[in-house]
């Protein structure tokens, strides 16, 4: 695996890169292949970055109708409640681009049934592949994820049991008591870890610390961060803004 380490100093620097590597990798993916995968994250970071895409300079040179879009994580709202991760991704970048709602696979989360949903994810995932002759372990080409001040990503959180499963590839889980909503659906490392390439999109001075230790000593820092864990199969790229914004 190689590791890439870029540091900016504003989002929007940050984010109009992003926007550039995620347009570069979709379009090396369909020259190769004909398709590409990209799971998307939530979280306040990331939606400048979608922002981007969406405008001509980028959208425009996507063949999109070869582009299928999944979800690293999802919280259990209805998919128009603020919180939800669809929205945030629909608002900023779906309804602006030319892409079939059928490359769309938002998770179908809901509360009263969290489990369920989860399965039925996995079960969409591993259809998706099994159709395009792929492995029995998923491989998504590109997975964007960010990161919190307690070193979790996606909804992979310090000391969750999840962090120790060998076989789901998408679980439900409860966040902490000081994140709400808590009722969430999560990739898991399996299928984290088998991905392509992963870009960290990390924004916000109160999260440097963290950083720098998953930097210097990652195997260290895997017992007490969960994004220290992420060890995709060719190439983690880390994004990051150092300013307050």
């Amino acid at each position: 695996m190689q590791t890439r380490v870029e540091k900016f100093t504003s989002l929007q620097m940050l984010s109009k890169q992003a926007a550039e590597y995620i347009s570069k990798i979709i379009t090396q993916e369909i020259n190769k292949k004909g398709w590409c995968t990209v799971v998307l994250s939530g979280g306040k970071t990331p939606q400048l970055t979608y922002e981007y895409l969406s405008r001509p300079e980028y959208a425009g040179n996507i063949l999109w109708e070869h582009v299928h879009l999944f979800w690293g994580d999802e919280r259990c709202v209805p998919p128009e409640d603020p919180l939800s991760n669809f929205n945030m991704v629909n608002t900023a970048l779906l309804s602006k681009t030319t892409i079939p709602s059928d490359n769309i696979y938002p998770v179908q989360a809901k509360p009263e049934a969290a489990e369920q949903a989860a399965r039925a994810y996995e079960e969409e995932i591993k259809d998706f592949f099994l159709v395009r002759g792929g492995e029995d372990l998923p491989c998504f080409d590109l997975m964007l994820l960010g990161m919190g001040t307690d070193g979790h990503t996606a909804s992979l959180f310090p000391g969750d049991s999840i962090l120790d499963e060998k076989q789901r590839l998408v679980c439900a889980v409860c966040a902490p008591d000081t994140i709400e909503p808590q009722r969430r659906i999560t990739l898991t490392l399996p299928a984290i870890n088998n991905t392509g390439r992963v870009l960290f999109l990390v924004s916000g001075r109160e999260k440097k610390g963290v950083v720098e230790k998953i930097l210097d000593n990652r195997k260290k820092a895997a017992r007490f961060y969960p994004a220290a864990r992420v060890v995709p199969r060719e190439n983690l790229v880390w994004f990051i803004n150092e300013s307050n914004e």
